[in-house]
């Protein structure tokens, strides 16, 4: 598929850059591109159930009302799921200006969560942006600089309620709750990981790893954070947008510092990546960073993207793969 701006212009990426518009056009061919894909998942009932013994294998489109707002989430029970046995939950948040149905897609969640049996759900923010949403990060402006809404949905409350929702329809084990997300959802997840530190045990932030400020959380929390080297929409070495002003490693170091962790990484060069760990933090917590070397704003080993939404986000990579890694850091990092 070939994607062009309105007028049916094609740039490319070095004249966008030249210009400054390759953040903004680029989120935008990533919601068009996605646009109108995993529409024919069957809707589910809201009402509550038991968990265990009721859900079944497969992919349901929720309509919740949570804290009085009508709520969307897609939920995937993994094949050959027997409802016998609690699995892990993992939260997968999209990015800015998309909607749970694309991040489902751009990331391939619910393929890894079908291999390593977990279930999946991909929430949805509720401020409009372009023919997606966005969310409300805490004390931070939307992408552009524009001010959240006045009455915006609180997205922290909703998260960690939305948790307690899903446990009572399905099964799943409360000690083994995790967060991830891309871009936008990818900063709404470092927010969780200081907010909601009780619920979720672990985060890996993909394209997105902040360290809010103030961060309250009282636990030691277990970080894996993945980001392109080449990234022009939220730069590895910061300076980019009003949220994005100090570079992600020192977002990584914020949080070994919070958790105690040893001063110094570990740092492992490979073929097309770089991998920061820091140990020895306090209660077994760790630390991890993969810098993907050439990549842009994207979810390292996801699905291709068509070639005009390379050319716009940056070169994708499949150095390593997102969602392996940190499968394999949530299952060593329970509550």
């Amino acid at each position: 598929m070939r994607v062009r701006t309105s007028d049916g212009a094609r740039f490319s990426r070095r004249a966008l850059l030249r210009h400054g518009t390759v953040p903004l056009l680029a989120l935008s061919l990533l919601s068009f591109a996605l646009s109108g894909l995993g529409q024919a998942i069957p809707a589910a009932s809201a009402a509550a159930s038991t968990g265990c013994g009721t859900s079944s294998p497969g992919t349901a489109i929720l309509s919740l009302k949570i804290n009085g707002l009508n709520r969307t989430v897609i939920v995937h029970v993994p094949t050959g799921y027997a409802n016998t046995k609690k699995l892990s939950l993992v939260l997968n948040l999209h990015g800015s200006a998309s909607t749970a149905a694309k991040q489902d897609i751009f990331s391939d969640m619910d393929q890894t969560a079908n291999e390593d049996d977990f279930i999946v759900a991909n929430p949805q923010g509720l401020i409009p942006d372009g023919t997606g949403f966005d969310w409300n990060v805490p004390g931070v402006a939307l992408y552009g600089g524009r001010p959240v809404p006045k009455g915006a949905a609180n997205d922290v409350i909703f998260l960690t309620s939305l948790v307690g929702v899903l446990e009572h329809q399905y099964c799943i084990n409360p000690l083994a709750v995790y967060a991830t997300g891309f871009s936008g959802g990818a900063r709404m997840a470092s927010q969780l990981a200081c907010d909601d530190a009780t619920i979720f045990a672990a985060v890996a932030p993909v394209s997105g790893l902040r360290h809010p400020k103030p961060c309250p959380a009282k636990r030691a929390v277990p970080v894996i954070a993945f980001h392109g080297s080449d990234d022009l929409v939220d730069p590895f070495a910061g300076n980019g947008q009003a949220y994005w002003t100090y570079s992600v490693k020192t977002a990584e170091q914020d949080w070994a510092t919070q958790d105690s962790c040893a001063k110094t990484p570990k740092v492992t060069k490979s073929t097309g990546v770089v991998e920061s760990v820091y140990s020895s933090c306090a209660k077994g917590a760790a630390v991890e960073l993969y810098e993907v070397m050439g990549e842009g704003h994207e979810w390292p080993g996801g699905p291709t993207m068509p070639s005009a939404i390379a050319d716009a986000l940056g070169p994708q990579s499949s150095a390593v793969s997102a969602n392996s890694l940190m499968w394999s850091f949530f299952v060593a990092h329970q509550l």
